[in-house]
């Protein structure tokens, strides 16, 4: 399905990001992933790149690089949350929150634009999150990182669709990773889950096959859209 596609997956060594790496590559594309510390592994297949997005002029040097080495799919997973009250969230997380999950993504679209629009095919998916659609107290940061997100998603969408590359935005909602479980415990997921219509927590197979649907041929029409994968959350 993605035999001769090359695709960037950024946060892609653990988590979400590294179950969608792993698809794609499954699906036959070359796939490099972004991790933040040297020590990151990639996935099987895939090729490493180490690059911290929250240092501004590493992420733009590494924007060029990707600009050069011009992949058919971005994946933009990579992304920080900073949780405080709305008082007392410091400045300079809020800006720091911003520049991976907003600034970076940016970057990184403005940089495989060319090569996309000019061979009139391109896939680009934003991850956001739930807190993107909905949001709750202590999470200014972080949802206005998502709200961001999704606003710029809908305005790249809208100018280069008609140019072969379509752009969305996916927002997980409560997903079974080992930071889930390590954070909440059996408790605070049970407590969880009872609030989630599906009644349950989603997996990393099913945000990743969706994903790479997204960023694949068979996907021809869908562009600039929001979509959740929540087990009906963010509409009850």
């Amino acid at each position: 399905m993605l035999n001769g596609k090359r695709a960037l997956v950024t946060g892609g060594t653990r988590g979400i990001g590294r179950r969608i790496a792993e698809l794609l590559v499954e699906k036959g594309a070359q796939v490099t992933v972004t991790g933040t510390r040297p020590e990151s592994v990639a996935p099987t297949g895939c090729a490493l790149q180490v690059v911290d997005f929250a240092d501004r002029d590493a992420l733009l040097a590494f924007a060029a690089r990707t600009g050069e080495n011009a992949p058919d799919i971005l994946v933009n997973n990579a992304g920080i949350n900073r949780v405080a009250p709305f008082a007392t969230l410091p400045i300079e997380d809020f800006e720091l929150v911003q520049r991976v999950n907003v600034l970076a993504p940016f970057a990184l679209c403005q940089a495989v634009l060319p090569a996309m629009t000019a061979q009139g095919w391109g896939r680009i998916v934003n991850i956001s999150s739930i807190w993107g659609k909905i949001s709750k107290e202590h999470r200014a940061a972080y949802s206005t990182s998502k709200f961001g997100l999704d606003g710029m998603t809908a305005a790249l969408a809208a100018e280069v669709a008609a140019q072969g590359v379509l752009a969305n935005c996916v927002a997980p909602g409560f997903i079974d990773t080992e930071l889930t479980r390590t954070v909440l415990g059996t408790a605070g997921i049970a407590e969880l889950t009872a609030k989630v219509p599906a009644r349950r927590l989603g997996t990393v197979d099913e945000v990743a096959a969706f994903v790479v649907w997204l960023a694949s041929p068979e996907n021809t029409f869908i562009s600039g859209q929001n979509i959740a994968i929540d087990g009906g959350f963010t509409r009850v």
